[in-house]
């Protein structure tokens, strides 16, 4: 074996086996119970970011572990077109060779953007293969293929024609710059700080007063609102008040969506640029006055004076005349969030518009029922909690977009303003009859594609074997960011076109967050590349770090440090396998294998459970009966302990917790311990060949429980071990053996690391040179003398002791340092091991170095001012330093008299 192992050539070289052995493909006719993924399709605007590599991995890990737990694996990877994303990265880099898209017709726009997908497409794949993806290619879709443009169409057709999908005026996000209405998931709330301007608005005896953040829109006012509860202003109800600067008389309303403790508890109702209040005023028949453009600018609704200015610019303006008129009561600083289009921050216009929308309710109503029966399940389980309450609020979709890239909506319109809404381009009009017709400009949201996703990259609208046999899929792995804007609309799509949920379950990963909890992104520098992590550390080291930081659900911190730890993992299990692998070639006259089936073992005894195992495992026998010695007999069993705790972890989707209890497994029990107890009888007189079949195996079973996390390290070990055959993928995954589980061994384990714990802690804490060996003592219980002297060598070796003696009569002589563990006692005497005086006067230094700081800290907590005027963080911080201190002296004290006493 190689020194260290070289992922970079590892990737390369399993990413074309893996491919050209057809591995990732399921097998279609194999009977097996199939299992089946569907990759959330990432935009092709870009790279993949780290909150991919989270969700990417989280995927591959259940495709490898059900592929090696008997199932008939598919993970079907695609793309997203990313309309609004797409378009625009392409119109900027349009612009840079000063090209408008304006300057373009429809067709050399869309000739552009393909060419950008397709160069952004293989960048992404080989993303997704640098990760391991153990996706199948042959089945790759993408949203605005052939066949998926085809299932649109048919999605839209359907809709239409059963009244779901109608045309309508209603507000929408619109964003002046990229000149196309968006969806709630495009749009990014950021906290901004600015203003509420307290205006009067005159009326018959006075004035009322309305609070607003955006006075520019007060000149679309076309009524006043109030709460049916605020008994105060119902004698309003019905009067009139007169809009300031404008004069536009305004009805007062009793409305339930106002808020009578906001601001004066008075609402402005401008309908065609607020989404409530176009609800308000449809409920009382107030007429919307549309005063700003799809530009941000004034129309000439908004009066001659401010027609074609900015809207912030009209916001200055309005504001002097108010002030100027006498009708700003006052201003007040105001933090608020403010909506910005995600793609280039510009801030959102609510705006009333004509769009097409899908009507929810009725698609809402059976995805609510199948969540409710628990046909759907959500993990982390509280998300189910988020669904509903957006569910049962649902509101129309608006899925119209001003883009030239996407599905165009398949409406034709005629001269005479007939409608025709085909699955295919007509010639004439369907009602008239006229070839006179034009298309509809605009094209579908890029959600009303991806909501097809679990059924239309399988065959969907035809009837197909891989939709036969593959749908629903089992499940879903996504950010929750995304449940309202995606999961939800999957679900009602699938029971909508297909009759049956898209899957089974939703296993929600949390987002990936900078150590400060910020998002990451590009213009704050905190979002570092994939593929410059994986250069850096390897896939493995990447995949493993993020498995074992991230409990479902919830935010990851993650700085690119931490992937030192993979990176030790990978390598501890590396030199681990290669200090076996240097045995088994130091030791090839030894014959571990039978070449044929050997006889049946005894599976009564562990020796014969285990001679049983490997032969499971490996598919050939041992060629000699193992004698198994009792830490052989307890790796054994924690390799047991070990599988059935990954198994519960994995079922119950606690990914984070299984990858924690293999690396637990691999780094402490295994390498910490057993390795160093096999070494023993490696390099003395004891039987070599059972230690090495018993390293062998559980390295093999380790290596199998690690593939699914780490795929590189764990295939290019399997293909180095000599009982192995074929690729890691086609192995079982390694399951408990009740044959092989063995209580007394797993105590008498912890007898001995508890006595060789003990001996360490006393070295250390008396500064005992660490090449030093030392008699150690262990007094035990009756009857308990066998349990320790079984394991005298492996204490000697790992405590660095020279004589062990072991009874109940073991006496504590002056000068002993001593440890209870449970019924036992360690006992190891210091006299001419330390220079005792020599020690104690250490102590006593550093015990007054310690006294002398209690001091000063007691004196700053004894003092009132501080306890009273400093910060409560500062106090407290003191206050822990005192615990600290008051503890390091007590067991500085102890340490003393230990040596002092009898």
């Amino acid at each position: 074996m190689d020194k260290h192992f070289e992922s970079k050539t590892a990737q390369e070289r399993w990413n074309d086996t893996w491919e050209k052995s057809g591995i990732f493909e399921p097998r279609v006719d194999s009977g097996e119970e199939p299992f089946v993924i569907i990759l959330p399709p990432p935009n092709v605007t870009g790279v993949l970011h780290v909150g991919h590599v989270l969700g990417d991995t989280v995927q591959d890990h259940l495709i490898r572990w059900k592929r090696m737990r008997g199932y008939d694996t598919l993970w079907l990877p695609g793309t997203d077109h990313a309309g609004i994303a797409t378009q625009k990265v392409v119109e900027d880099a349009l612009l840079k060779e000063g090209t408008r898209r304006t300057d373009m017709t429809r067709e050399e726009f869309q000739e552009q953007a393909w060419k950008w997908k397709d160069a952004k497409h293989g960048v992404i794949v080989e993303q997704l293969r640098n990760l391991g993806c153990a996706m199948d290619w042959s089945r790759e879709a993408f949203t605005l293929d052939e066949a998926r443009s085809r299932a649109v169409r048919e999605a839209f057709v359907r809709l239409h024609e059963k009244g779901l999908i109608y045309q309508g005026d209603y507000i929408v996000n619109w964003c002046p710059s990229c000149q196309t209405a968006i969806s709630d998931e495009e749009v990014e709330f950021r906290e901004k700080d600015s203003h509420l301007w307290w205006i009067r608005y005159p009326m018959d005896g006075g004035n009322l007063v309305v609070a607003t953040t955006r006075p520019e829109t007060m000149l679309g006012d076309t009524g006043v609102a109030v709460s049916p509860g605020d008994e105060d202003k119902q004698g309003m109800v019905g009067k009139t008040a007169t809009l300031p600067i404008v004069g536009r008389e305004l009805p007062i309303v009793a409305d339930e969506v106002v808020d009578k403790d906001f601001g004066s508890g008075f609402v402005k109702v401008t309908p065609a640029h607020d989404p409530n209040d176009f609800d308000i005023a449809s409920r009382h028949g107030l007429p919307p006055v549309v005063v700003i453009d799809r530009q941000g600018r004034m129309t000439a609704e908004a009066g001659e004076r401010f027609a074609g200015l900015d809207r912030f610019e009209c916001r200055e303006k309005v504001v002097a005349e108010l002030e100027s008129g006498g009708y700003l009561e006052k201003i007040e600083p105001y933090r608020h969030s403010v909506g910005h289009h995600d793609r280039c921050g510009t801030v959102i216009e609510p705006l009333l518009s004509r769009e097409w929308f899908v009507r929810m309710e009725p698609l809402a109503k059976p995805a609510i029922e199948v969540v409710e029966r628990g046909d759907v399940t959500f993990y982390p389980p509280r998300w189910k909690n988020v669904y509903m309450s957006w569910m049962t609020n649902i509101r129309d979709w608006c899925i119209s977009r001003q883009l030239w890239w996407g599905h165009r909506i398949p409406v034709w319109y005629c001269p005479d303003g007939h409608v025709t809404v085909s699955k295919t381009d007509p010639d004439v009009c369907t009602t008239c009859g006229s070839a006179s017709i034009r298309q509809d400009d605009n094209v579908l949201d890029t959600w009303f594609s991806s909501w097809l996703w679990t059924f239309s990259p399988l065959g969907w609208p035809d009837e197909s074997r891989d939709l036969e046999r593959y749908h629903p899929t089992n499940v879903l792995v996504t950010g929750y960011e995304i449940i309202f804007f995606w999961v939800a609309r999957m679900i009602m799509a699938s029971l909508e076109f297909v009759g049956e949920i898209p899957f089974r379950h939703v296993f929600l990963t949390g987002i990936v967050r900078d150590e400060k909890g910020r998002k990451m992104s590009k213009s704050l520098g905190n979002s570092p590349d994939p593929l410059d992590i994986i250069d850096k550390y390897g896939t493995d080291a990447f995949r493993f770090t993020l498995s074992m930081l991230s409990p479902p659900g919830k935010d990851v911190l993650f700085n690119e440090d931490k992937v030192e730890m993979g990176r030790n993992f990978v390598n501890k299990i590396w030199q681990a396998s290669r200090m076996v692998m240097t045995a088994v070639e130091s030791n090839a006259d030894l014959e571990l294998m039978a070449d044929g089936p050997a006889g049946r073992p005894d599976e009564g005894k562990a020796e014969g459970a285990f001679a049983s195992a490997w032969r499971s495992a490996h598919g050939s026998s041992l060629a000699f009966e193992p004698d198994l010695n009792w830490e052989d007999q307890w790796i054994l069993s924690a390799l047991g302990r070990c599988a059935a705790d990954v198994d519960a972890g994995f079922e119950s989707w606690r990914l984070n917790d299984g990858t924690a209890r293999i690396y637990d497994f691999v780094w402490h029990e295994f390498c910490d311990w057993y390795l160093e107890l096999a070494k023993i009888r490696l390099y003395g007189d004891g039987d070599r060949r059972t230690v090495l079949a018993v390293l062998l195996y559980v390295l093999g079973e380790s290596v199998k429980m690690l593939h699914p996390v780490m795929p590189y390290v764990t295939e290019e070990l399997w293909d180095i071990f000599p009982m192995t055959s074929g690729l890691v993928l086609e192995n079982r995954y390694p399951e408990p053996i009740d044959a092989l589980r063995d209580s007394g061994a797993d105590e008498q384990m912890n007898i001995f690391q508890s006595i060789v714990t003990a001996v360490r802690n006393i070295r250390a804490r008396y500064h005992v040179d660490p090449g030093a060996r030392i008699p150690v003592s262990v007094r035990t219980p009756a009857g308990q003398d066998a349990v320790v002297a079984e394991t005298i060598e492996g204490i000697r070796q790992l405590a660095r002791v020279t004589d062990v003696e072991i009874g109940p009569g073991v006496v504590k002589k002056k000068g002993s340092a001593a440890t209870p563990i449970g019924g036992f006692e360690v006992v190891v005497p210091l006299a001419g091991v330390v220079d005792l005086d020599a020690e104690i006067r250490r102590l006593e230094t550093e015990k007054s170095k310690i006294e002398e700081e209690l001091v000063r800290t007691d004196k700053k907590l004894d003092n009132e001012k501080f306890v009273t005027r400093a910060k409560p963080e500062v106090v407290e911080k003191e206050r822990e330093k005192k615990a600290r201190l008051e503890s390091e002296r007590d067991k500085l004290v102890e340490s003393i008299g230990i040596i002092n006493s009898e």
